[in-house]
């Protein structure tokens, strides 16, 4: 018996057998786009099959060029396509595992001026206005779907899924918000269904029996006329019945404005729904979106919840996941914080794909972490996170390494920011690093403060001292009211009722979110992003409830620009969202003139005015920590310089990371 026993059991799906019931879900990173990069999307997906996972399921493929998502992105529409994919697909059944191709069709999402959809109806994350299909254009686009489905079946691909889900061209011709065709392509729910059918069918005329047809279903929109949840159980059924093996849940439309997978989501926070739709059909059900633990997955699939379980960027994250889970390691998993930052704020900036926590992901040819010939005596000083990152890839590499820190605990800044309401996963990752420093045999030695004189035995010295926040100069920042963001998330200073805030980066808007936010449960949550009961309200959506906020919170800056603007591409608007909902008064184009007894004047356009606040907390940048650095140096000391001690940016734990990895891979 293993601990995860329902996640680790074998399924058959139609001719294909999964050792486990792991599925790593589709997440675009770039590699697929062109020809030259399928060496390193071979290698990404060879590692993740190498380390256990029972399917892969790729990036999206358009099947047509005006499916693109991107000018020249991915597409399956040629012979000589399918063939080049033989790398990718022969690299991941020689690790062991299994591939399937997801077919996405971009509709109105197309970044392109040739794109198409259902009608002609721009979507609001996109500049680009659709064409409308032609009736004929409609049958064709039918047909390159079964066509690439065949294509990727040439390319060795062991099972196709259909992206129906997430407001792709599928979704659009399901929903009345984005169909208004009078065709037999729309005008009744029946028809609206048509399009998805016939993919279906004519899919599985195409491959055959036993070839496994994956659908993703849109369980709940989440947008204004999206479907209800009989035409979402008539449509699973009816998808059935034209041949889908398997049926994998989606959530929301990326217009939708209900966060589904950021760190703020709850774990498990849409199992309802897929447990929902397994009563209705007969054919097996993946759960997913916010599930990154072996226990939450094999408990969905315990309880009867789902079949499988997809978890995209928490094999990103870890690609040894599954083995790991199986080898009863799961306290080495390096977890999934579902921050955004490095996967989907990359894609969504036309970068390639990868992971604050993993910066190997997506680059695993690139940095490829080997053992040294030559193994050092490594200092590393400094347990935040470039520290961290430091001491283990360098001791991966077969170095013996000594970690200082000042402190009595690992962690840093990241210690600060999973304090802050819906950031608990960042825990996860000090929780990682700390089993990681054990099995390694690195030295910690907690509150003990480096300096130059304790570092003259070692061969190499890196110094990842982090940052102190900034204390700008104000007259009266020395008054009691005034407080660190530091002291405040740490518990050294309980603040009052009413608070100031001076600075609105991520910071500032974190620690407004601190000060506002009640304890709530999954219900709760649900019903703060208006997210209600499928079978009494269209798409999922509702009005949502108000929030109770804990504090009365004011948060400035002197920009002019709007808060949060520089916050990350796919959950910035969430957090200003969170802000909104918590009454968070906002002001920009500040001036700080004085802290005293009253509170904090400032002027705004000239005018001035007085915050009656209990305190005023500083978040108003950092300053890098690097005095032993500099001691070094002036000693003739080589040492490398890594984190906010390198460069004190916005709390840059991807870069941090990232430099610490660095260090490991160059031997």
């Amino acid at each position: 018996m293993t601990a995860y026993p329902h996640l680790l059991e074998p399924i058959t799906l139609g001719n294909l057998t999964l050792r486990n019931r792991a599925v790593m879900g589709s997440m675009h990173t770039g590699l697929e786009d062109y020809v030259w990069d399928l060496p390193k999307l071979a290698a990404y997906y060879a590692e993740r099959a190498a380390g256990g996972v029972g399917l892969i399921i790729t990036g999206g493929y358009a099947p047509n060029k005006r499916g693109w998502l991107k000018p020249f992105a991915s597409e399956m529409t040629t012979r000589l396509q399918a063939q080049r994919h033989h790398q990718v697909t022969d690299a991941v059944h020689q690790a062991g595992g299994a591939i399937a191709m997801q077919i996405l069709h971009a509709g109105r999402y197309g970044y392109t001026p040739f794109s198409v959809s259902a009608s002609a109806i721009k979507a609001p994350i996109n500049p680009f206005k659709p064409s409308a299909l032609s009736t004929k254009g409609v049958d064709q686009t039918v047909d390159d779907f079964a066509r690439a489905a065949g294509l990727a079946q040439r390319a060795g691909y062991d099972a196709v899924e259909i992206m129906g889900s997430e407001g792709y061209l599928i979704n659009q011709f399901l929903a009345e918000r984005t169909n208004h065709r009078d065709d037999i392509w729309g005008g009744t729910a029946a028809r609206r269904m048509r399009f998805p059918i016939e993919i279906v069918r004519r899919t599985r005329e195409t491959v055959g029996e036993g070839f496994p047809i994956i659908y993703r279903l849109s369980l709940l929109d989440l947008v204004e006329g999206g479907q209800t949840w009989d035409e979402v159980v008539e449509l699973a059924l009816l998808i059935e019945d034209a041949g889908a093996t398997v049926i994998n849940t989606g959530i929301g439309w990326h217009e939708a404005r209900v966060p589904t997978i950021i760190t703020q989501v709850p774990r498990g926070a849409w199992a309802w729904t897929t447990a929902r739709l397994k009563k209705e059909v007969a054919i097996p059900v993946c759960a997913s979106n916010r599930i990154n633990t072996p226990e939450l997955a094999d408990s969905l699939i315990a309880d009867g919840t789902a079949d499988l379980v997809s978890m995209a960027r928490p094999l990103l994250a870890d690609p040894e996941f599954i083995n790991k889970a199986a080898a009863e390691r799961a306290d080495e998993i390096n977890t999934c914080i579902a921050c955004n930052q490095a996967c989907l704020d990359h894609v969504f900036k036309n970068k390639k794909a990868s992971c604050l926590v993993n910066p190997r992901a997506c680059h695993e040819t690139a940095l490829v972490l080997t053992p040294t010939l030559r193994p050092r005596q490594v200092a590393v000083v400094g347990a935040g996170p470039a520290g961290l990152s430091a001491a283990v890839s360098l001791a991966e590499a077969g170095n013996k390494v000594t970690l200082f820190e000042k402190g009595p605990q690992l962690g840093g800044q990241f210690r600060l920011a999973m304090a802050i309401p819906g950031k608990e996963e960042f825990a996860e990752t000090l929780r990682y690093y700390t089993r990681r420093l054990a099995v390694l045999g690195v030295d910690v030695r907690l509150s003990t403060e480096a300096d130059a004189a304790s570092l003259t035995d070692f061969d190499q010295v890196v110094i990842a001292t982090g940052v102190e926040p900034r204390m700008p100069a104000i007259p009266g920042i020395d008054h009691p009211k005034a407080v660190s963001y530091a002291d405040v998330l740490d518990g050294t200073v309980t603040v009052g009722n009413r608070v100031a805030v001076i600075g609105a980066g991520g910071i500032g808007v974190d620690v407004s979110v601190f000060l506002t936010h009640t304890p709530e449960t999954l219900e709760d949550w649900l019903a703060h992003w208006g997210v209600g009961d499928p079978d009494q309200v269209r798409g999922g959506l509702t009005e949502p409830t108000e929030r109770t906020p804990a504090r009365e919170v004011v948060l400035i800056q002197r920009k002019t620009s709007m808060i949060g603007k520089d916050l990350g591409k796919t959950s910035g608007w969430a957090h200003r969202a969170v802000l909104q909902q918590s009454g968070v008064r906002q002001i920009s184009g500040a001036t700080y003139d004085l802290i005293d007894d009253a509170g904090l004047h400032l002027s705004v356009d000239g005018t001035p005015q007085v915050l009656a606040v209990d305190h005023v907390v500083i978040c108003a940048g950092q300053e890098s920590v690097r005095g032993l650095y500099d001691d070094l140096v002036t000693a003739g000391r080589e040492a490398a310089i890594i984190g906010g001690a390198d460069i004190a940016a916005e709390l840059d734990a991807k870069r941090a990371i990232k430099q610490g990895v660095e260090l490991g891979c160059a031997g």
